[in-house]
């Protein structure tokens, strides 16, 4: 059961902000850097009204470890940024999931390699869904598509790190974030505040066993254990994919896309349709885990597919591991430091259902 208000004009950013106080977020630690700059504004204020706490760290690298400290401690904690800045949050990342402390980031993507340009682009895919730090790892990886997505995947993204204690990241990029569109808000029931309580660091015993979190495995096959263990954890996570299908029960060619570039695609899709072209969407909201059982079974369908990307080839390799046994993918890239529109996609979607 949810309780919904009344309709609100926001940007992408602010709905995760907004999204996140929804799913009570008590802690947010940031450091800024352009396009996800709203986030920490708008928390600095709202998050304290609400009785939570905000530091401005002294860098990104303090404030991804003030969140594995947070999350160690039970607490529901958010940090945000973009493409360079979550580079740098990395080894805490990997801290994170090796210690399976639950904690929420975002990064907003911006064009790249290097400093790049504060634009839009998808060059982080890689980085969001293979582990971006070091060590064999993975944390749940959720891909908005629309301003209220966000808002709703924030929520949801607090709800997947306290269940499967993992650090949960949500990537846009600054389309989605600096683009306004109504939303409505609506409050999750029933949060469990204290979901940690039979984990969580608290200081303080009370009489209970004492609690260890840590990543350090020394003992003789403790390791090997330990990664056997979050494996399973990650192999589990297969039952939550979730994706957009759009026009697909009877396309001919797949328009395999996500986020910003999957609803620019979206458009392409529907002026085919108007045509009487038969092209459909196939747009993963959950990036990992990717939702290879369902792209599979339509490309069991005889089904052909084309993956559009704003960067030099990344998710493709997903797609095609999807369907390795049945099909193929043909890619197109959006480079990044481009802007695409639904125009510029029809040209590559032509060639492609006719055979070019």
């Amino acid at each position: 059961m949810t309780k919904k208000t009344e309709r609100i004009f926001v940007k992408g950013n602010e709905a995760i902000a907004r999204g996140a106080l929804a799913a009570k977020c008590k802690c947010f630690f940031g450091y800024p850097i352009t396009p996800q700059n709203d986030i920490p504004e708008f928390m600095s204020s709202e998050i304290i009204k609400a009785g939570g706490d905000f530091v401005q760290a002294e860098s990104e690298i303090a404030a991804a470890n003030m969140l594995l400290g947070a999350g160690a401690a039970g607490v529901r904690a958010m940090t945000s940024s973009s493409s360079p800045g979550i580079a740098l949050k990395q080894e805490a990342i990997s801290y994170m999931a090796g210690s399976e402390v639950p904690a929420v980031v975002v990064n907003m993507n911006r064009g790249g390699p290097g400093l790049g340009d504060i634009g839009p682009a998808q060059g982080d895919y890689y980085q969001s869904t293979r582990g971006g730090g070091h060590g064999d790892y993975r944390h749940f990886t959720l891909g908005p598509g629309t301003v209220q997505e966000a808002y709703d995947l924030t929520i949801k993204a607090f709800d997947i790190a306290f269940t499967h204690r993992t650090p949960v990241l949500i990537l846009g990029d600054a389309i989605l974030g600096q683009m306004k569109e109504p939303i409505t808000p609506w409050e999750p029931e029933n949060i469990d505040e204290e979901a940690g309580r039979d984990w969580a660091i608290t200081g303080r015993t009370g009489g209970r066993e004492k609690r260890l979190i840590k990543s350090l495995f020394l003992e003789e096959g403790a390791l090997a254990e330990q990664n056997k263990h979050l494996q399973a954890k990650y192999d589990s996570w297969k039952d939550l994919t979730e994706a957009e299908q759009f026009e697909t029960e009877d396309a001919d060619l797949i328009v395999c896309a996500y986020g910003s570039i999957g609803r620019i695609a979206k458009s392409a899709v529907r002026k085919f349709r108007k045509d009487g072209k038969k092209v459909g969407l196939f747009r993963p909201i959950t990036l990992y885990p990717f939702p290879s059982d369902e792209l599979k079974t339509l490309a069991e369908q005889g089904k052909r597919f084309l993956t559009i990307e704003h960067n030099l080839g990344q998710m493709v390799d997903d797609v095609r591991l999807a369907i390795r046994t049945v099909a193929d993918s043909d890619f197109y890239p959006i480079y990044p430091g481009n802007l695409p529109t639904p125009d510029e996609l029809e040209e590559p979607i032509l060639k492609c259902l006719e055979g070019k």
